[in-house]
Formats: C-alpha cells, structure tokens, sequence
C-alpha cells in the first residue's frame, strides 16, 4: 500500500547499507511480501553508508521504480549508529522498523513485530538465539549482553540484534551517535519505555562478509560506560565520581594516619612505600571528588528538562470561564473547580 505524500504510513522500515549490492533486490522483495500479508501503508528508507560496491546504483534503481522506496546516501562510510540517525530523523511512520541489509535478519517476522507494538510496546528488540556466527563472534556477544544487561538493568538476551520495531514517540526520545546503536534498549529502558523482546529467524549470511572485526568488543566496553553515565548517572554525575572518590581518599586517609600513628612513635617512614600509596590514592580520591563537583556545575547549567523526564500522557484542564464562552445555549459548563479533563498522549502533545 503506497501512503500519500501528506498521510503518514502506517509503518517505516530503515535500513543501514554498506557494501551489500547482491542483497538489495531479494530483501526489498521479502520486505514488501511481510508487509503485504498485513497490510499497512509503508515507506521503505535505505540508508547507504558510503557503499563502494554499486549498493548506490542498485539503490537509486529501486527507488526509481517503487514509490514506497527513498534512499539516503552518505559521502562515506559514517557507522551504523550515523545511518540510523539519518534515517531516525527523517521516517514518519507511527511504527518503526530496523534491520541490516545482509538477509540474516528474516523479514517474514515484521507482522509479528507489528503486532507486539501494537499491543502496548514501546520497543520489541529481536533475540538471536540460535545464531549462524562462528564461535569468535558468538561467544564475546554472550559476554557483552550479559554485562550490559547487568549494568542497564534491560532483561534482554541480545542488546546487539539489529533487528527491531519502535514506537515513533520512542524514536522521537532516543539519541544515537558513536557506536551507540547497540544500546538503545537501554537508553529507551532508562526513558521509561517498555521493552520486550522477540525470538527471530537469523539466517546463514548468503552474500558477502561481516564489515565487523574485533575491535568492535572494545569500542563497544568503552560505550558502555558512556551508556552508564548517560542512563543512571546523567543528573547526579558526582555520583559517578564521587562513590570510587571517596574510598580511594579514604584508604589514602586511613593508610596515612597509620604512618602518622608511627611517625609519633619515633619509627622513620620516609622509605615506605605505604607513605606513597597513601599520598597517591588520597590525592586521586580528592581529583575524582572535585572532577564530580565541576560535572554537576555543568549539569546544572546545560541540562533540559526533557533530559530528566519523559512523559507518556497529559492530562490537560480546560479553562471553566472559556468553556461557558463556547457552550451551546441552554448547556451549562462544568462547575466551578470541576472541569473536564482531556487526555492527550505524548505523541500528540
């Protein structure tokens, strides 16, 4: 179903792209056939992450024959997380979907999706639980989702699948920059979004290679402390610093008020290592405390509100005075103190 220009589909499917030229044609095809055993209106949004394989004109082929189709190309390879910024900002479907272009990701599962959204998610990330990865690839991720389920708190089995459906008014909250794609369960967990997740069909890769290496792990142990600065930390960064801050200066403290102790007993402590340590860890608790200090000036100064809360509805209470200004002859407004509420949700808001 093709949506006018003016009415927004129904649902929107973004699409990163880097490399990926044999797949393009067949996962547009099983992405329209998901979609037609609906149905819904759609709009198709690849994303070509700075392809050097003819993805470009394979892309611009496609969008010239299929109006559900548009195409974003970057000038060069930007990252995952650039890509479905790109195509964050620009969908309009009340449903949101994302999935990579390399057909392990089984469109056939986009109803089942829908549906989830439908019901009451906000966010319904995909589970790769039987993966068709090498045992290099598979064993680190177990690793990695099991920290950062621990850290965000989010019970997901597999925070890196690229396989998932939003709600628009989730998408419209979450900012993705960096390598920050893996963790937008947890920042939607951090928001207050409900989040479920979905065992999906991962397929055996048909054409070409994985465009990620090992380096990724530590990119991604990196980001996860951002992730936790950003998600519980945000508001309160002396928190963050101030907790390790104090128990390095407070064994600093206790370690030299030992030597001090010995000091006064007539024993040398010029050629201790304690007296080094102590110096050390006191002085690197008291530069964490004041880091933490300045970060909350910071804080205090650059923060919006829609940084701290996210609302999901609004109740809003009409003016009594106006409403007796608009109501029909003979109808009497609501009384004094009373008047009606009207709901609105966040999305309309």
């Amino acid at each position: 179903m093709c949506p006018s220009s003016l009415e927004p589909p129904d649902l929107s499917v973004v699409i990163p792209v880097f490399n990926e030229v044999d797949s393009i044609d067949e996962l547009h095809g099983q992405i329209v056939a998901a979609i037609s055993a609906m149905p819904r209106s759609y709009e198709i949004l690849f994303v070509n992450d700075g392809s050097r394989d003819g993805s470009r004109e394979k892309l611009n082929e496609l969008a010239a024959r299929d109006a559900n189709v548009s195409v974003v190309h970057f000038r060069k390879n930007f990252g995952k997380s650039p890509a479905l910024a790109a195509g964050f900002a620009r969908v309009r479907g009340q449903i949101v979907m994302t999935l990579d272009a390399d057909l392990q990701d089984d469109p056939a599962l986009i109803p089942d999706f829908v549906a989830r959204i439908e019901a009451g998610a906000d966010l319904v990330s995909g589970w790769k639980r039987l993966r068709h990865d090498p045992l290099d690839k598979t064993l680190p991720s177990k690793v990695f989702n099991g920290i950062v389920r621990k850290v965000s708190g989010v019970a997901l089995h597999d925070f890196n699948c690229g396989f998932k459906a939003y709600r628009s008014a989730c998408v419209r909250e979450l900012s993705i920059y960096g390598g920050f794609h893996r963790f937008l369960p947890a920042f939607a967990g951090a928001r207050g979004f409900r989040i479920e997740e979905l065992v999906v069909n991962h397929r055996a890769r048909k054409h070409g290679v994985s465009k990620f290496g090992a380096g990724r792990y530590f990119d991604g142990f990196l980001d996860l402390l951002t992730v936790l600065m950003i998600t519980r930390f945000r508001t309160r960064p002396l928190h963050f610093f101030g907790l390790p801050g104090a128990g390095l200066a407070a064994v600093g403290m206790a370690l030299l008020t030992y030597l001090a102790v010995l000091w006064t007993m007539s024993e040398p402590i010029g050629t201790r290592p304690l007296l080094t340590l102590g110096v050390l860890l006191t002085l690197a608790g008291v530069q964490l405390l004041g880091l933490g200090l300045v970060a909350e000036l910071l804080v205090r100064t650059t923060i919006r509100n829609e940084e701290i809360f996210s609302i999901s509805d609004e109740i809003t209470w009409r003016d009594p005075r106006a409403l007796s200004a608009s109501a029909p002859q003979g109808e009497l407004p609501a009384a004094a103190g009373q008047p009606p509420a009207v709901a609105r949700s966040a999305e309309s808001a």
